[in-house]
């Protein structure tokens, strides 16, 4: 009976140190293990063919955006390394020139639709974004912008309204570009389009990117 009794006392101490070396296996595991990178979002780095300026309130940098047949000649937004799936933010806006005449007149009336398109380099469309707004007086803009010759020191073109856009872009991707479409526009005077290479069709500002960033190799 006693040889017995020994057998099972030293299969369970030798469960209790197994399960010992198991948790404080699991626990080094555990300390080992890197946390994953924190989700960032940073203002990212573009090329802007046509700059329109500053705004006077927001401070923001207005981008035109122009159609095109090519990637290359929209405007051009580098996405940082990273791991898993990266964003594109940004905001957009209808694109008015700003007369007062015509407002004092109440024949400052406009309806726009603006069509743009995010695009990879290879001239594969990532998302399709679209901005519709209506002009009637200065209260409708959404910012003026600096540089304009007049006394005021500001533009006569100016962005109206906002449209916040998010896009979730191909994993491999390290560069894409936004480009324009279309230009659907209508006043006391009729209803037009614009969409031949070369037209700014609307306006981009607050460009970002949202993205866990990639591990930085050691080197040895």
């Amino acid at each position: 009976m006693t040889p017995r009794r020994t057998w099972r006392g030293g299969l369970a101490c030798g469960l209790a140190a197994l399960l010992a070396t198991s948790a404080g296996v699991a626990a080094a595991q555990r300390r080992r293990a890197p946390a994953p990178p924190k989700l960032t979002v940073a203002k990212a780095e573009v090329t802007c063919p046509q700059v329109l300026g500053v705004g006077v309130t927001t401070g923001r940098e207005f981008c035109d955006v122009l159609t095109g047949r090519e990637p290359a000649d929209g405007i051009l937004i580098k996405i940082p390394p990273h791991r898993g799936q990266a964003k594109l933010l940004f905001d957009l806006h209808d694109r008015q020139t700003y007369s007062e005449e015509q407002v004092k007149a109440g024949r400052a009336y406009a309806r726009y639709t603006a069509f743009v398109g995010v695009l990879t380099m290879n001239n594969d469309l990532v998302a399709r974004a679209v901005v519709q707004s209506e002009f009637r007086t200065a209260r409708d803009l959404f910012d003026r912008v600096r540089g304009g010759a007049g006394p005021s020191g500001l533009k006569a073109v100016a962005p109206v309204s906002i449209e916040p856009v998010t896009v979730v872009l191909p994993d491999k991707a390290n560069e894409v570009s936004l480009l324009g479409e279309k230009l659907e526009v209508e006043r006391l005077d009729g209803r037009f389009t614009y969409a031949s290479p070369g037209q700014v069709v609307a306006l981009v500002s607050n460009i970002r990117i949202e993205y866990r960033p990639a591990p930085v190799r050691r080197r040895r």
